[in-house]
This record gives structure tokens, sequence and C-alpha cells, in this order.
């Protein structure tokens, strides 16, 4: 927090940007906590309101390229040659987020964990690259907008929103860490038998 604070102190804006970014390749601090930072930094009028919420969209959209990119870069080929993985799985998920990429893309971004994570499906997929753009800035946007507003209008009360948020974070690191167990488990009784 106090990193992320003295970042946004000394750049502005593009500073809470810069967190957002980084928040999305590299997790350490959630987007639940840098936003609503952001959004009382905007209240006591040491950042424009309108700015934070480009700068953090801007910031949003940077990271979820990286990933994007390395999802391409891992391709459907790759996938296939995964232990535990077979090409039919591929080949279904694939079918899936050709069907469904858009509604996936825009509101994974709204969703804690998800919301890093989504790119790369998008980027193995082949999901052109402008319509990744227009749907993750949509659903970053928002999601961003949200935040940044609520802890702009909590004012010193701004870590609450943190608070709330931060069960849905964990619920949905639990769902994750469940769905991939039993992914494994059923794969490994799969080759057995």
């Amino acid at each position: 927090m106090e990193w992320i604070t003295r970042l946004m102190e000394a750049l502005g804006s593009p500073g809470a940007g810069l967190a957002v970014a980084l928040e999305n390749v590299f997790p350490p601090v959630p987007s639940e906590v840098i936003l609503p930072l952001a959004g009382f930094t905007a209240a006591q009028g040491k950042i424009s309101l309108v700015a934070a919420i480009a700068w953090t969209t801007l910031g949003s959209v940077s990271g979820a390229l990286v990933l994007y990119f390395l999802g391409a870069w891992l391709g459907l080929a790759r996938l296939r040659r995964l232990p535990f993985v077979s090409a039919s799985d591929v080949d279904k998920a694939d079918a899936w987020f050709d069907k469904h990429g858009n509604a996936a893309v825009f509101v994974g971004r709204m969703v804690p964990v998800v919301r890093s994570l989504i790119s790369i499906p998008a980027g193995v997929s082949g999901m052109p690259l402008t319509r990744f753009t227009l749907y993750t800035a949509a659903g970053s946007l928002a999601w961003n907008s949200a935040l940044i507003l609520a802890g702009y209008f909590l004012g010193e009360n701004y870590a609450l929103i943190d608070r709330y948020l931060g069960w849905v974070s964990t619920a949905v690191l639990v769902a994750l860490a469940i769905a991939i167990a039993w992914f494994v488990v059923s794969r490994l009784k799969a080759r057995r038998s």
C-alpha cells in the first residue's frame, strides 16, 4: 500500500495506471486495493477523477495485452502437448471460446482473479487483437470506474471495499483450485483405466 501511495504521489494518475498494469501481470496487490485508493486520492484533490479512470483503464489494457501475447505464444499446438490435457479438451475449450469469447473477456475483466487469467485463453484461441482490446477496455472501464468512484465517495473508508470484495477473490481462488484438482485427478484416473 505504501509503495502504491508513493507511486501515485510521484506520478499522479499515471502512477495508478502503472500499478494496475503491474497488478494484471503480477497480482501481488489486487485492484480492489489500488482502485479505491485512487478514488480516495482523487477525492482529496491530489489527482483528477477522470484521469484516474482513464489511466487505470489504460493500465488494465496494457497488462492484459502482455498476457494475451503470452497466450498467443503458447498457442493451441503447445497446449495439446501438455500432460493431463487431451487434444479434444483443448479443441472443446477453443470452440467454447470462439463462441463465447467476447462475453467471457468483457465479464471476466470484472471478476477477481479471472480478470488477469482471461487474457491467456483469448490469446491461445487467437481472438482478434482489436476485438480483445475493445472488450478488455470496456470491461476494465466498467470495473475501474465502479471501484474508483466507490473510493471517491467513501473517502477515508475506501478500505471497506477490499474488505467486502476480498471474500469474492478468495471464493474465486478456491473454486479455481477445486476445478484444477478435479481436472488433474480425473485425468489421472482416466490414464490408469
